[in-house]
C-alpha cells in the first residue's frame, strides 16, 4: 500500500470563505511497541477519537494559531511569523511553540508555496480526546498538516517529530492495521479484527501522560539484547493475537508479549507493578509507564480500577473505530 494513501481523506473545503477542515484518527498500539522502530510488525487500532485542523485566510504574513482540548479549553495560543517558519532560530529549551515551528518549517521545505503564496492563516485545532490521554495529539496534527499541504505525512513525521510512523498510518486508516518499516519505508496492511471477545476488552487510562520521545530515547539506551530474536518473537505473537479465536488464546498471546518486552526493557510489566491482584490480563499500550492499558477480563473491571483511582475506563466499542 502506498505510504501516502488516504492523504486527502476527511477533507472539507468551504469555497466561500476558503475555510478548510481536516481530520485524523487517534491511535492505540496493541503489539510491537518499541521494536516497531527496528522492523517488527506492529498491530494497531485507530480510535473513534481524533483531531480536527481548521484553516482560514489570515493577514500579516503570520499564522494565528489556537489549539483546543476536548473540553474546548485553549491549551496553546500564539502567533507564528512566516519568517520564523522559513528560518527558525531556537534556544536550547523545547516548548510547544518550538515543536510546532519545527513541524511547520519541515512542511515548508516540502511545500514552500503555502508560505510564498499566502498573506497569512488563522488555524485552529480541536481534539476530541483529552490531550493527556496520549492518543496522538502530535501524529494527528502532523497528518492534518500533511493533508492541508498535500505532502507526505510520513516524511513530515520523520524530519520533525520522529517515531516509527504507525500512528500516522492509524491517522489515515479507518480499520485495524499491521505496520512495519522495510528499509525505513512504511508498509501498511489493512486487516480485519472483530473478535467475539471484544466486549471483554477494556482500555484504562493510567492518569499519567507518557512522552513518546523520552520513551524511545530510553529504549535506545537500554538495548542490550538480541533484537533479531525479539523481533521474530514479537512478530509471531502479533499474528497469534490477530488470529485469536477465543479470549483465552488472545490473553495468552498478550502475556507472552508483556513477558518478552519486560525482558527487553528490563522493567516490570504493568500488571506486576500496579495490578498484580487483577483477575485477567493487562498489557501496556505504546510507551510503557503511562497513557492507556488494555485489560482483558471476563467481568466488567470498572469497580476494580475505580477503587484503585483509575476512573477513565472505556469499552472496545467506545474507543475503537470500526469501519
Amino acid at each position: 500500500m502506498s505510504a501516502i494513501s488516504g492523504i486527502k481523506k476527511h477533507t472539507e473545503i468551504n469555497s466561500a470563505s476558503m475555510k478548510k477542515t481536516f481530520y485524523s484518527n487517534g491511535k492505540l498500539l496493541i503489539t510491537g511497541e518499541y521494536l516497531v522502530l527496528d522492523g517488527a510488525t506492529a498491530f494497531a487500532l485507530p480510535t473513534k477519537f481524533g483531531q480536527t485542523l481548521i484553516v482560514e485566510e489570515g493577514t500579516k504574513q503570520e499564522i494565528s494559531w489556537i489549539s483546543c482540548d476536548a473540553d474546548g479549553s485553549i491549551w496553546f495560543e500564539d502567533s507564528i511569523s512566516f519568517s520564523e517558519i522559513m528560518n527558525p532560530s531556537f534556544s536550547e529549551k523545547e516548548t510547544i511553540k518550538t515543536t510546532l515551528v519545527t513541524i511547520l518549517h519541515e512542511a515548508y521545505l516540502l511545500n514552500t508555496g503555502f508560505i510564498t503564496n499566502s498573506n497569512g492563516y488563522q488555524i485552529k485545532t480541536e481534539l476530541t480526546f483529552a490531550k493527556k490521554w496520549g492518543l496522538g495529539t502530535s501524529s494527528t496534527l502532523i497528518n492534518n498538516i500533511a493533508q492541508w499541504l498535500q505532502i507526505d505525512a510520513f516524511k513530515l513525521l520523520k524530519t520533525s517529530f520522529g517515531g516509527s510512523g504507525y500512528d500516522i498510518a492509524c491517522a489515515q486508516n479507518n480499520s485495524p492495521i499491521l505496520y512495519h518499516l522495510d528499509k525505513g519505508e512504511p508498509i501498511v496492511e489493512k486487516v480485519t479484527f472483530n473478535p467475539i471477545f471484544k466486549n471483554n476488552l477494556y482500555f484504562v487510562y493510567l492518569n499519567k501522560k507518557q512522552s513518546s520521545k523520552a520513551s524511545i530515547a530510553q529504549y535506545r539506551n537500554n538495548i542490550a539484547y538480541n533484537l533479531d530474536k525479539s523481533i521474530g518473537t514479537i512478530d509471531k505473537i502479533t499474528q497469534d493475537a490477530l488470529s485469536a479465536k477465543t479470549i483465552t488464546s488472545f490473553a495468552q498471546a498478550i502475556v507472552k508479549h508483556e513477558t518478552e518486552m519486560s525482558h527487553l526493557l528490563e522493567t516490570k510489566t504493568v500488571k506486576e507493578g500496579l495490578f498484580n491482584d487483577f483477575e485477567g490480563e493487562i498489557k501496556s499500550l505504546g510507551a510503557w509507564g503511562g497513557d492507556f492499558i488494555l485489560a482483558i477480563t471476563q467481568a466488567n473491571p470498572t469497580d476494580y480500577f475505580t477503587k484503585k483511582g483509575y476512573n477513565t475506563i472505556l469499552t472496545y466499542e467506545e474507543m475503537i473505530l470500526q469501519d
